[in-house]
């Protein structure tokens, strides 16, 4: 197997949680992608960066572009369902297409816990809660809004070590 480098950026520990089963799975060395320099991942020949998804955003994609000279494969972490999420969007705002591209991306589902929320979140989802969920009629709320309403205010892991099959299977066929 090639030299694989899994980094990720996480708030709440379900990013890093995926990142480290997956280093483990890959024998690859982990690194929080915040303390990373270009020397050290200048010896690798595929980077795999797990970014949470917070406010439509992937964390640490701005350190992927510091980098170009890697093959990387992105995977993210967010609440909503991979199985009926379009993510095509996201990965539009977060990955213009002038910049350069991963060789693939994956999505897993990860938790939240209310109690442990920075102040910032917590009224990111009372305003998302606010703006795409509360003016609706309850036939109109779709199986993700409902989703969302049974987790709010309290704490849901739907964390699953058997979802990062499909990407060690890619990276093992691919990068082996």
């Amino acid at each position: 197997m090639k030299n694989i480098a899994v980094t990720y950026q996480s708030h709440y520990g379900t990013t890093k949680r995926y990142a480290q089963w997956i280093a483990e799975a890959l024998k690859a060395d982990l690194f929080e992608s915040q303390q990373l320099t270009e020397a050290q991942l200048a010896n690798y020949d595929l980077i795999i960066h797990g970014g949470g998804l917070y406010a439509s955003s992937i964390l640490g994609t701005k350190m992927l572009r510091q980098y170009p000279n890697q093959h990387y494969l992105l995977f993210t972490v967010g609440l909503a369902n991979p199985e009926t999420t379009d993510y095509s969007k996201i990965l539009a705002q977060n990955l213009p297409a002038t910049s350069r591209q991963p060789v693939k991306v994956f999505h897993f589902r990860g938790g939240i816990n209310y109690q442990k929320l920075a102040k910032r979140h917590l009224l990111l989802m009372k305003l998302m809660k606010k703006m795409s969920i509360d003016h609706k009629q309850p036939e109109e709320l779709t199986a993700e809004d409902q989703a969302f309403l049974a987790s709010y205010g309290g704490q849901v892991d739907f964390c699953d070590r058997k979802s990062i099959a499909p990407l060690l299977e890619f990276v093992q066929q691919d990068y082996a």
